[in-house]
């Protein structure tokens, strides 16, 4: 999808099109503010100088997205939004609005599965789509489909995407950025060298900045020069495995298939503070966002149907350093209370001597609720009661 979480706003706010907009930041209020200050009138109709700029924030917020004119000044996702007020201080800051993004995530997925059904889901804006069976298909390359898609995700949403068509995941994925927005690019084997090669190694889904700041420090720079490193060289510097692999994308081979249906692997929440927090000072408040974060986790479970024996916590402190630790139990569970028991049973393991900026709980090794009381035929497991005076003892035994 383009630019998914600025077009969704857009959606909302139309007055805000061609403008610079950058989404990230805290909790969405921004709604309520505009809706205050102008009473019934309608949201499209807000004059774009009530809006707040990017230049007044304050905060450590991160850009979840920008829309393509924010982009023109360097402006791009996962940066602060501190350091995008420097390059566009002109651009309009907008908060995430989760539900409406889900919603319109879930609407453009069940759209393309109309038309092509084997869809691989890889996360809130983004699908691999394997039609080299649908009627029709291969009209054009592969265009005619991709048109037809686009135009059917338009028509039920309002949004625009982009599709790169080629033999391959690898390929498609690639393809898909070469004319955004709004675009379609169809890659074949044979275009490897002259639209391939010439990319940066970072183009490739699975080399990230460790791995391309080591292939720098050896002079691979694009993926031609990839590709031209013997194989046995890059086995040498970089295992087994990531070489061979590295060497095989080079050449632009993936033989890995669409997949329609995976197991998740964990569910987690996390939050960034708007300034650092103390595990003393800020007890109450810290408490309060960690019991909040477990309500996610436990609610995220429960609506995709999953249960967990093991549940997590990560911390970042003020010098960016990472904590994590991990508690199995023997039951399985997805409830609220249940788990923000067994979290602080983690946080007593992590040391709280330093300001904290983040703090995320997670929950793994799952199951799917209904099978596992199927195949056990059990009743199901009973939430953990803990009362008041319990968190009180669990909350001042973990600081916080």
């Amino acid at each position: 999808m383009d630019a998914f979480f600025a077009s969704v706003e857009l959606l909302r706010y139309p007055q805000l099109k061609g403008l610079p907009v950058v989404i990230g930041g805290g909790r969405r209020t921004v709604d309520e503010a505009l809706m205050a200050q102008h009473g019934e009138r309608a949201l499209r109709f807000i004059p774009v100088a009530e809006f707040p700029l990017l230049k007044d924030y304050v905060g450590r917020g991160v850009i979840t997205t920008a829309t393509y004119p924010a982009r023109q000044f360097g402006v791009g996702s996962a940066m602060g939004l501190m350091k995008a007020a420097r390059l566009c201080p002109q651009a309009i800051v907008l908060p995430v609005d989760f539900d409406e993004i889900r919603r319109f995530s879930r609407l453009f997925k069940s759209t393309i599965a109309e038309v092509a059904p084997q869809v691989e889901d890889r996360g809130i804006d983004e699908v691999y789509i394997d039609f080299t069976d649908v009627p029709g298909g291969q009209r054009e390359g592969g265009r005619a489909l991709a048109r037809l898609i686009q135009r059917a995700i338009f028509e039920k949403t309002g949004l625009t995407c982009s599709i790169g068509v080629a033999p391959n995941k690898l390929l498609a994925k690639m393809a898909s950025e070469f004319d955004k927005p709004n675009g379609i690019s169809i890659v074949q084997e044979d275009d490897l060298q002259a639209r391939i090669w010439p990319l940066g190694v970072r183009k490739i889904n699975g080399i990230g900045p460790k791995a391309g700041e080591k292939l720098a420090a050896l002079g691979i720079q694009t993926i031609g020069e990839l590709a031209a490193q013997d194989r046995q060289f890059l086995i040498g510097r970089f295992g087994k495995a990531s070489g061979a692999w590295m060497h095989e994308v080079a050449w632009g081979r993936d033989d890995s298939p669409v997949v329609t249906q995976s197991e998740p692997v964990s569910m987690s929440r996390e939050t960034t503070f708007e300034r650092d927090l103390d595990a003393v000072r800020d007890k109450a408040e810290l408490g309060a966002i960690f019991t909040r974060l477990c309500q996610q986790v436990a609610a995220d479970l429960q609506r995709k149907g999953y249960v967990a024996k093991t549940i997590g916590i990560k911390l970042r402190y003020d010098d960016f350093r990472i904590a994590t630790r991990d508690q199995t139990v023997q039951a399985y569970t997805a409830d609220a209370q249940a788990i923000r028991k067994i979290a602080g049973l983690c946080l007593k393991r992590v040391p709280l001597d330093r300001r904290l900026r983040l703090l995320g709980v997670r929950a793994s090794t799952l199951a799917q609720a209904a099978e596992l009381l199927f195949f056990e035929q059990k009743p199901p497991i009973p939430p953990v009661p803990i009362d008041s005076t319990a968190i009180e003892k669990i909350a001042n035994y973990e600081l916080f």
